[in-house]
Order: C-alpha cells, then structure tokens, then sequence
C-alpha cells in the first residue's frame, strides 16, 4: 500500500545571520516574523519596510531520508511559491515556475540535504517579460509574466508583499508496483439514476502486473480491470438524494472510495465526497438580449453571491477552521453562491468541503485578472498543466458549479487601450476562447464554462454589455453615485460593490498610536484605491452633511457615515436588480473578505470583523424581500419571494412626517407566489410630497424568510431626498443592558432614529453584535444581542450608539 510521510519537520530558511528555523507550509515573510527578523507587515507602514524580502533569494533546507521498502519514492510538493529549483543530496531534481501546481520528483534511493531554492518572483517576471515583451495591466508590477497568485504584488484592496516558500504541503510517497496517478470523477444524474464513473489513471513500475479497479459508494460497488495504464469503472447508485444550493434543498454528499489492487493486495486508495445535481447555465436570447441564469437540478435561481479574494495576503496562514468560519459568515448572510475572483488562487479543498457543506455555489475563475497575458512559452505549457490538474482536482466537488476564464481581461482588452498598445502580441484571448473551454470540455464536461466576466458572450457585443451575460458595474463607485444603479437591468451583476473602513477595533489595531483621521497616514496607507478617499468624500458629499467636531468626533462620524453609505449604495443595486427578476438573474457583491486591515469594498474586514453591509446583505439576501425603490410617479413597491412557498400576507403603508406624524395609511393583502416578484402600485396620496416626509411598507406573515421571529415584519422604508436635505428631530432614545451569555441592548426610540448602530468592537475588541443598521420610529425598540463583551454597561453602550443625525 502506498505509504505518505508528511516532512513538515526541520525546515530551515537560510539567512544574512544564519539558518532561521522554517514552518512548512508557510512562506519567507511569516518566517522572518515569526523570527523577530521583521515587524508585522499588516501593521502601520511595515509593508513598505520589507519590501526587500520580495527582492532576495530564499532557500529552504532539510534532511531527507528516502529510503524504505517500496520500489519507487517520490518526493511530492502540493505547492511551491513560486519560481524555485529543488536539489537533493547535490543534484538538482528540477525547477519549477508554478505557484498553481504540484511537482513530483523520483527520489528513490536517494537521501542527503534537500534544499528548495527560491528565485525571487521579480527576477523570474521581469526575465519572461524581456524574453516575451512587455504587456498591459491595471496596475504597475509584471504579475501577468509568471503564475503566481496576482494580488501578491498589491491590488486596490491588497498590499505589495511578493513572497516565497513551500506554501501547501510536502511529503514523501513510497509505492510498489503501482499507483492511482490520476482519478477523474464524472457524476451525472438522469432522471432517477445517478452514475459516478472514475476515469483512472496509473503509473507503474510493473507492466506486467495484472491491476484492477474497485469502486464503493455506501451499498454499490463496481469493479474494472485496469488496461495499461488507464481504466474506467462505474457506480450506478438508484434514486440518489440530490445536493441542492442553500434554501433550496439539503446537501447530502456521498462518500466514494476507489482502491487500486494487485490480485488481493491494495496497492492505492482514493477517497472523495461527491454530490448528485445537475447545473445548467442558460445563455439563450431573448427579449432583453442574451441571459445569464443558473439551473441547479432543473431550478432557475437567482444567485445571491460574493465575490472571495484570498483571506491573507500569505495563503498558508487560512486554516480550515478559518475558511469554514468565513464561508458560513456567508452563509448565515443569505449567500449562496461564491465568486472564487481571478486574481488569487485555486483554494485548497478546506474551502470546497465547506462550501459543499454549507450549500454554497461556487464560480471559480481560473487565476487571470486585470492584464494582458502573454500566451507563448514558457507562460503556455504551465498555464495548460496547472488547468488539467485543477480542474481534476476539484470536479469531485458538487459546489463548483461554473468554469471562468478570467477577470475583466476581454474587457480590458476593448475599452483600457490594451489593443493599441499590444500592436498585435498575444493576450490571453487564445487562453480564454481556445485552450480553457478544450480543457473543461474535454476533462470535465458536466460544468459549463464562460470565457470571462464580464463578458457578452461573443465579440459581436462589448463585453461589458448589461443586456448581454455578465456585467461588472464600476461606473457607480468610480464616477457615478449608487442611484445610478437603477439606470439599467444587467443579466447577471458579477462585480460591483462602494468602499467603506474596517471597523474601529480593527484600525486600532493596525495603526497603533496613530491620531484617527480619514487622511492620516496610516489611514492613507491602508487605503490602496485610486483616489479612494476622494470618492468616499464625493459619495458622502452627495447624502450627507461633511461631519464637524473635534478630530476624534469627526473621525468617528466620518467613519459611521463611510459605513452607512457602502451599505446604501449596496441596497440600491441589489433592491432594484432582485426586483427585476427574471430579467437579472444574479448578484456578486465586491466583495465578502479582506486580506490583510484596508478600506475597501468588503462585507468583512481583514481582521474577520462584520461591517454594517455584512448584516444589511441578509436583508438582502433573505428568500423574502420588501423593497421601496424611487419611480417617475413615485416610489415603487416590490415584494420579492425566492421561497419555494407562496408568500401570503397583509401589507401596511404608512406616509409619516420626520416628527413621527402618520400623515395617511392604508392596508392591503400581498400575495407574491414562489421564486418571483409581485409589485405593487403605492396609492398617490401616500407619495411623499417632501423631504420632511417618507414612506414606510410593513408587511407580515413571511417571518421565515427574513429570520424574525414569528409575527415579525418585513420593512422597507423610502426618503425621497438626501439626508442632508432632511430636517431630521434631534434623535433621542432609551438604553437599557441585560447581561448574560449574550449582553441585550435593548434601544427604545422616543423620536425617528435612523440608521442606528451598535459598533461592539468599541466597547470591547472581542465584542460582536448581532444587528446592524436598524431605522426606529418613535416608540419602537430594538434589542441587539452582544457577545463577547466582558463588562456590560448601559452608559457605555450609549457610547457606542451611532445614528443619523440632523444637519446643522
């Protein structure tokens, strides 16, 4: 039997000072911070400080002893990061150029220092892009020219930390006779009939030997006769249970295990969980242009997504405990389906075992954003090696649910000027049209495949068309404010998303000692978009009054109103885009996590804490959704109903004054059947005739769709000016606490309080609430459970309590 031994220990990283002692996985920087060599990157300015690690050479070095019993030893890297040759004993064994694949080495027989010695991956880049030329990108370092994770070189959420190591695991294989070399799962259903059939290939070190195949899955087993060095074997399993996406179903998985035998004796074992599902991606034309919708077991949905980017800058630090805590964040948010973005990586299985698990789709870009990539070698051989390996890899997972060539790049392509510039070079296009679609169609045809996002389908549109596929809505944000969402409905949104800080707690941490400000310095350095912070004050500036104070005042306001703002700006596009269903067929918001303590676009900040858009996305996401959007005549009412039940119940419109004046009301039925929208009209004479007036829609009998308890409401509420144009009362309310396992803060309104929020992490940093931005009329109350904070205090939550106030 195959016999796997881990060689994690004794690692040393050679340094100026000596050998330093190495963690494997790992890489060069949590290394040399671990040894105290250099301060923490993530905090204040470090990252330009050790800008240098990037720069140098690193080796590696063990002792390795290969002997054993077997006839063949192989030394095998899941994973090296990312341009390194490795010598064992004297003699080079290779070199490798990949981060996105694994190496092999015959190593039998052979003992003596092994040692990985790493290149910088800047030599390496800048050597291919003398060789091939250089080529286009969004941003100024040469990631395009070696297959590396991209956004190691900085991205507008990202810091430059360009390091090295043997960053996923490495052991010693020792075998006889034969190995399982490679197991190609195909799982289909028809009808009532499940089949997982397993495309094997082996390698020998006996031709001679006679091998079979046997399969298992709970009672049905199937065996085959291995022909060569290949075989096929297949297990017909009856009326399986179908995996279905979260809040369409359960997620039944089913383990298989495939065993390579020499007459009686096993030799090798493969073991996956896999799932029986079909998907389909419908791209048909219609009367709107050319579709975008997911079916998974025959059920169109409207996929509620995430876009995922690596959640460290250094990928070997995220544990599985890590990626299921991230992942069912997203879950309990209402997502069910995640982007895995093209320019990080292929995730380890802990990500697609959760997200199996969890019920959570999953896109997965193959690793190319934002550039022009050359399609010549050295670059072509190890991008079509490290497509054939991953998309085995991970077609046992019924999670994945779509193949993507890249991100933005067919884009680029048309609108950034990349065809003048390349006058004719290669770019990536006979990646993404040509060899990715061969290698899905040809390994793994049960998954569709799309050349890009965005991506119209076909050059007779522009890529980015909203009517045609997908659509990546950056105007808003960049130039436009979030009202402009509403101007169009895209088939599928893929990316879009507004900025907003981490919470307190996670700045205080990043940039000890430092004054807060918005424009400190190490606010800016934490801030990596183009012109972020003027499009923060430009997005506020258009709602709100420019917060005044004492520097800590207005730095806290400024940092509440950043944070209301990005949840606004995302309600305003998922609102309007779910309440066009079937029409648009999806959302992807920018984006769920961060690497590293920045200002950018995620529901979730680098140190894992939620932000107000994090709780406002499960609104937005739950299966039942009431929204009141801006209309020519007047607001519209949209009552959105994903559940699979017909939702029935009594709805309440309420035109008030800011006072608190029920200046009109009346009540209606609602009924909205399963997986659409019913609308309805608003009466005129509750249409808000000024800025001291808004409108407020109740409505009940849905309470399991947005997780209230029963009897509770959906509500959606509509101002029709900007906040600063509202002549809002002076807000007042009641704080009253009741410790216990989990803390209640409970808020008792005596005036409008908008947008209120409990920032928890400023009353403890370890402290979490469970209730985000929340809008009181008088006489309400709200009660927020708090976990994690150690000494509960009514007059401290007060602290804590932010609102929209009045403009002076």
């Amino acid at each position: 039997m195959l016999d796997a031994t881990p060689l994690t220990d004794g690692w040393t990283l050679g340094h100026e000072g000596g050998a330093l002692p190495a963690t494997v996985p790992g890489c060069v920087h949590t290394d040399l911070l671990a040894a105290g060599v250099i301060p923490d990157p993530f905090l204040g300015r470090n990252e330009t400080g050790v800008a240098w690690v990037g720069r140098r050479e690193w080796t590696y070095e063990t002792e390795l002893t290969a002997s054993s019993g077997h006839e063949r030893t192989d030394l095998v890297f899941d994973g090296l990061d990312t341009a390194a040759e490795i010598v064992l004993d004297g003699r080079s064994l290779g070199k490798v150029r990949n981060m996105h694949r694994s190496y092999r080495f015959d190593v039998t027989g052979v003992s003596g220092r092994l040692a990985v010695r790493f290149a910088s991956a800047y030599t390496e880049a800048e050597a291919v892009r003398q060789r091939l030329g250089d080529r286009p990108n969004a941003y100024p370092e040469p990631f395009q020219h070696i297959r590396k994770m991209a956004c190691s070189f900085g991205w507008d959420w990202g810091p430059t930390l360009v390091t090295a190591g043997i960053w996923r695991p490495v052991r010693l294989e020792h075998w006889s006779t034969a190995r399982l070399a490679r197991v190609r799962p195909l799982v289909t259903v028809d009808g009532r009939h499940g089949r997982v059939e397993l495309r094997v290939d082996v390698e020998r070190t006996r031709v001679e030997a006679d091998l079979t195949l046997e399969a298992r899955t709970g009672d049905v087993r199937a065996v085959a006769a291995v022909d060569g060095t290949g075989g096929t074997v297949r297990l017909d399993v009856p009326d399986p249970e179908l995996w279905w996406p979260r809040g369409y179903g359960e997620q039944p998985l089913y383990d298989v295990e495939l065993t390579l035998l020499h007459g009686d004796v096993p030799l090798d074992t493969w073991r996956r969980r896999i799932g029986f599902r079909t998907v389909e991606l419908d791209r048909g034309a219609d009367a709107h242009g050319s579709a975008f919708t997911f079916a998974v077991n025959g059920t169109r949905l409207f996929a509620r997504g995430v876009n995922w980017i690596p959640d460290d800058v250094f990928p070997s630090r995220v544990t599985r405990e890590r990626y299921r805590e991230r992942l069912a964040q997203a879950a309990d948010a209402g997502v069910d389906l995640v982007r895995v973005w093209g320019g990080g990586i292929y995730e380890s299985e802990d990500f697609y075992d959760a997200c199996d698990e969890l019920g959570l789709l999953v896109w997965q870009d193959f690793p190319f954003a934002c550039a022009a990539y050359p399609e010549e070698q050295p670059l072509r051989g190890e991008v079509e090696a490290e497509a054939r390996e991953n998309v085995v890899r991970l077609m046992p997972h019924p999670s994945l649910v779509l193949w993507n060539g890249n991100n933005e790049n067919l884009w680029g392509f048309r609108d950034w000027d990349w065809e003048r510039r390349l006058a004719g070079k290669s770019w990536g296009e006979g990646y993404y049209l040509g060899l990715l679609p061969r290698v899905v169609a040809e390994l793994d045809p049960t998954r569709p495949y799309a050349a890009g996002s965005p991506w119209s389908g076909s050059w007779d549109h522009h890529p980015n068309d909203p009517a045609h596929g997908t659509h990546h809505s950056w105007e808003v944000w960049n130039r436009e404010d979030y009202a402009e969402y509403r101007a169009n409905v895209p088939r599928f949104v893929a990316e879009f998303g507004w900025q907003a800080p981490p919470a307190y707690a996670t700045l205080r941490r990043a940039l000890p000692g430092e004054e807060l400000a918005a424009g400190s310095p190490g606010m800016l350095h934490h801030q990596k978009a183009e012109d972020g912070n003027g499009k923060l004050e430009r997005g506020l500036a258009r709602h709100f009054a420019v917060p005044d104070g004492t520097p800590g005042e207005e730095f806290d306001r400024w940092h509440y109103l950043t944070q209301v703002n990005q949840a606004r700006a995302v309600a305003a596009g998922i609102e309007h885009w779910r309440s066009n269903w079937p029409v648009c067929a999806g959302t992807v918001v920018w984006q769920l996590n961060d690497c590293w303590p920045v200002t950018s676009w995620a529901a979730i900040d680098g140190d894992g804490r939620p932000k107000p858009l994090y709780h406002e996305l499960r609104r937005l996401y739950a299966d039942r959704l009431l929204t009141l959007r801006p209309g020519g005549d007047g607001p519209l009412l949209a009552a959105v109903n994903q559940a699979a039940e017909v939702w029935r119940g009594t709805l309440r419109l309420r035109r008030m004054s800011v006072d608190g004046t029920v200046l009109g009301a009346t009540t209606v039925s609602l009924t909205a059947f399963p997986r659409s929208v019913a609308d309805l009209r608003v009466p005129r004479d509750l249409v808000p005739t000024g800025p001291k007036e808004f409108l407020v829609a109740d409505a009940w009998g849905s309470p399991r769709s947005s997780g209230a308890e029963s009897g509770g409401a959906l509500r959606a509420l509509h101002f029709p000016a900007p906040d600063k144009d509202i002549p809002y009362p002076r807000p007042e309310f009641e704080v009253s606490v009741t410790p216990g396992p989990v803390t209640a803060v409970t808020v008792t309104a005596r005036t409008l309080v908008r947008d209120l929020l409990l920032q928890a992490d400023r009353l403890a940093p370890g402290a979490r609430a469970d209730t985000g931005l929340v809008t009181l009329l008088p006489g309400e109350r709200v009660t927020i459970g708090v976990d994690g904070w150690p000494h509960p205090d009514s007059s401290a939550a007060r602290t804590a309590l932010y609102c929209v106030e009045p403009a002076l």
